[in-house]
């Protein structure tokens, strides 16, 4: 958490209050974020005029003409629009500053990043080896059966590798494999092109329904303007352990595969 829908619902909702406006200031309350907030920043973004709001997985890109803001809410961060004279509240580590209006990331375990980069932001290093955004049209059938051929991992653990595949986390993956009627731990070399086909189909499904929902609020994260998602509400599988399929009624089983948490009904996905 956030993954891909937690952040395009924040991109959604920030693009209107930041892109034609100029950033007359940035407050930085502490530094120690997964990587240090560069101590040039404010000299490098005050004045500058945000053209444009772009994601790249779980990554926001904020084009101010010729350089770019990379944000990333890490494991518990969002992004909220407030006005000026609000105060700060724990765990509000920067604030974006525009005229009337500024932009607070609150992280409270600080895995987030605002980072700058000159020039060509796709070639920075945290940005240059990700995979295919699984909305575009490049996330096709072909595409996900290629790039499962010769793999043991499963699928599930396929999913959530960002070089092949962006912005899927371990919500979103459960979820899609469930739409998609596939275990979690079945071996992804040997999916079928036709499993691949729902595959993909159920992964896009999920991440549109979630950003339909305002994504899913667990512990940290809520929408720019405070209010949580509701995706949670949704689910089919994640952290249903031991509680009814809403399909078919069997128990939902629970299980640990590549140190993260499976979810899955035995006879939808059997």
């Amino acid at each position: 958490m956030p993954e891909l829908p937690e952040v395009e619902v924040t991109r959604r909702a920030i693009e209107p209050h930041v892109v034609g406006r100029r950033i007359t200031g940035i407050v930085v309350r502490n530094r120690a974020m997964r990587w240090p907030i560069p101590a040039s920043i404010a000299r490098r973004i005050r004045g500058l005029e945000v053209k444009r709001v772009l994601r790249r997985g779980k990554y926001l890109l904020l084009d101010c003409g010729g350089g770019w803001l990379i944000l990333h809410l890490g494991m518990s961060g969002s992004l909220r629009v407030v006005r000026d004279s609000e105060p700060p509240r724990a765990h509000d580590h920067v604030d974006l500053v525009f005229d009337g209006t500024t932009l607070r990331l609150r992280d409270p375990r600080r895995f987030g990043a605002l980072l700058w980069q000159q020039g060509d932001v796709f070639s920075h290093q945290l940005l240059a080896d990700l995979g295919v955004e699984p909305l575009s049209e490049e996330f096709t059938t072909e595409a996900l059966y290629a790039a499962t051929r010769g793999r043991s991992a499963s699928i599930k653990q396929l999913l959530m590798n960002h070089t092949i595949v962006v912005g899927i986390g371990n919500i979103y993956a459960n979820e899609s494999l469930f739409r998609a009627g596939i275990r979690p731990g079945a071996r992804a070399g040997r999916l079928s092109r036709e499993r691949c086909a729902r595959l993909v189909q159920s992964v896009r499904e999920t991440l549109l329904a979630a950003i339909a929902a305002g994504g899913s609020s667990l512990r940290d994260f809520v929408q720019v303007g405070g209010e949580p998602g509701y995706f949670q509400q949704q689910y089919f599988v994640y952290a249903r352990a031991g509680l009814p399929c809403r399909v078919c009624g069997a128990p939902v089983r629970g299980a640990r595969l590549g140190q993260r948490s499976a979810f899955f009904c035995p006879k939808c996905q059997g």
